[in-house]
């Protein structure tokens, strides 16, 4: 089993800098693509930064610029740094990754429980 805990959530005003961590553990041999979702209270979960093993990143259009994905593979560990935040970032942020667990399975999907981010403007 594979579990994923997110860290770095809260409340902050509009302008301001939050840093989101999400750390994976247990039976893991490698992780492809690691994301950040969120879901904001009456809308859909959506993609907000993905970035693969590689290193290649994507972000949705409404962070670009704002938000920065990165990860450091010896700690199975992804990060997203927001910057300039803004009231409607505000949302429950859920940390997805691909996870192998052994070299001949096929990844599963994992998520993480979720953190908060309140922007206040």
């Amino acid at each position: 089993q594979v579990q994923l805990v997110e860290s770095g959530g809260g409340l902050v005003q509009a302008g301001g800098s939050l840093r989101l961590s999400c750390a994976a553990s247990g039976s893991i041999f490698s992780i492809n693509a690691m994301d950040w979702y969120r879901q904001a209270p009456g809308k859909q979960r959506e993609l907000v930064a993905r970035i693969t093993s590689g290193g290649s990143t994507n972000y949705a259009d409404s962070v670009k610029g704002r938000f920065t994905i990165s990860r450091d593979n010896a700690k199975n560990t992804v990060y997203l740094q927001m910057n300039s935040l803004k009231p409607e970032d505000t949302a429950v942020y859920y940390c997805h990754a691909d996870v192998r667990e052994l070299p001949l399975r096929l990844p599963e999907v994992y998520w993480g429980q979720g953190t908060q981010v309140t922007v206040s403007s």
